[in-house]
């Protein structure tokens, strides 16, 4: 009998492969990938292409969608992995839960709060474990951030100003996607923002109590478009000549990878990866702001652009007892673009304390290599490895999925409402 923890994966999209890749080569001696399942069987193909032929691993079966229970009961894995839309990820942790599985998801865990609720009773009914992939938490820039506010190097944390940058490259691409659908992906404030949201729960050791935000598609959309004098517009880019000097353009036939996942594979299910970022149909902001108010009292402003000259992100931490500066600048990328570990790399990053009565020093720490500041391989060695002793705690599970997920849908009720909104009013979590 092996060992081997035993997983099947739904959904094969541009996200997929930073988990089946990993199984695949360095954690093929701890783990097993035994079938994939997706809506479209052409990029299930690729996906054991890939596994063939770029990972020298065995292809897995293959079930469509419709046939998961099926799955479920003639594999028998202890895990899924579910990186399917972030709409559909309820439907699955829940099932699986209830078919006896432990769950990992990527973020965000669901994009409203319906849904949250019902995994939520899910997980308390059949005890079964679900684990948030919150990568961000590891990067060691980040765990710095947390060991300095743990220490009480500025004493108590009383608020933070967060400014989040995407840049035109890969801010962009969430307009070309199904995440312009808000009901695909609940939009930015929810899909990109878990992130961020969860790093100051992390941070400040709290929970978000009441949110007020605004918000607004400014920049993207036929509309703003045709306000800067915009007369060339086309549906998608791949083959459209009023595409071919656009730069927010991302013709498929142009990057082979693109081409196999999503350009061969729309005869099955329509979906279009190309789609214009000045076409009509976006119902996602593009400008964000947020103001949360948290249970320890600490204030937070908040604000993320999708639009912007550079990619990265400043926070400052002010305290009863100094602040800290940290300034970020990421790899710009397109998903499913390139290499996986370009996905949030960094270029720079600078940590600055400043105490109260006292002089100004950087922080020191280890930079690590990888993805998302370094953070990708410590989050993987941590699923499909040897788990090694973390006193930060930075695995993430389904209250840490609902508690950074609920900030962004109380901004999106927000938004909706011009009102102020109480997190609390809106799920129940179980003692």
């Amino acid at each position: 009998m092996s060992n081997k923890k035993t997983y099947v994966q739904v959904g094969t999209g541009g996200r997929a492969e930073f988990f089946y890749g990993a199984i695949a080569t360095t954690y093929r001696e701890t783990s097993e990938l035994l079938a994939f399942c997706d809506i479209n069987q052409t990029r299930m193909d690729y996906a054991n292409k890939l596994l063939k032929d770029k990972y020298d691993y065995p292809a897995v079966k293959t079930y469509k969608s419709d046939e998961f229970e099926r799955m479920i009961e003639e594999i028998k894995p202890q895990f899924v992995i579910v990186t399917s839309v972030d709409r559909t990820h309820h439907q699955y942790i829940i099932r699986a839960l209830e078919l006896g599985c432990d769950v990992i998801t990527e973020k965000p865990m669901t994009v409203d709060e319906d849904k949250c609720q019902e995994i939520l009773d899910a997980v308390e009914r059949t005890g079964r474990q679900v684990r948030v992939t919150f990568n961000y938490r590891y990067a060691p820039h980040h765990t710095k951030a947390r060991e300095l506010i743990e220490n009480g190097t500025i004493g108590d944390v009383t608020s933070v100003h967060f400014e989040w940058l995407l840049n035109t490259q890969h801010g962009a691409d969430y307009f070309r996607r199904w995440h312009r659908d808000k009901r695909n992906s609940g939009g930015l404030l929810v899909h990109k923002s878990t992130h961020h949201f969860d790093l100051v729960n992390f941070w400040i050791g709290s929970e978000p109590d009441t949110v007020f935000a605004m918000g607004d598609l400014l920049f993207y959309g036929r509309e703003n478009a045709e306000k800067r004098g915009v007369t060339k517009f086309y549906d998608r880019a791949t083959g459209n000549p009023n595409a071919e000097n656009d730069p927010f353009a991302l013709p498929l036939d142009n990057n082979e990878h693109l081409k196999a996942m999503y350009y061969d594979a729309e005869k099955e299910d329509g979906y279009r990866r190309d789609q214009s970022v000045f076409g009509d149909g976006i119902s996602i902001e593009d400008t964000m702001s947020v103001l949360v108010r948290y249970k320890n009292k600490a204030l937070l402003t908040y604000s993320l652009n999708a639009y912007l000259p550079w990619e990265g992100y400043r926070i400052a931490f002010n305290g009863t007892k100094g602040r800290i500066e940290m300034t970020v600048i990421e790899q710009s990328y397109v998903n499913s673009g390139g290499d996986k570990a370009l996905e949030g790399a960094v270029q720079g990053v600078n940590i600055i304390v400043f105490p109260m009565f006292g002089e100004a020093y950087t922080a020191e720490f280890e930079e690590g290599e990888g993805g998302h500041g370094g953070g990708d391989p410590v989050l993987l060695n941590d699923i499909f490895g040897v788990p090694v002793e973390d006193r930060f705690n930075r695995a993430a599970n389904h209250i840490d999925g609902a508690r950074s997920i609920l900030t962004g849908i109380a901004a999106n009720k927000s938004i909706r409402t011009g009102q102020s909104v109480k997190v609390d009013d809106l799920v129940r979590f179980y003692e």
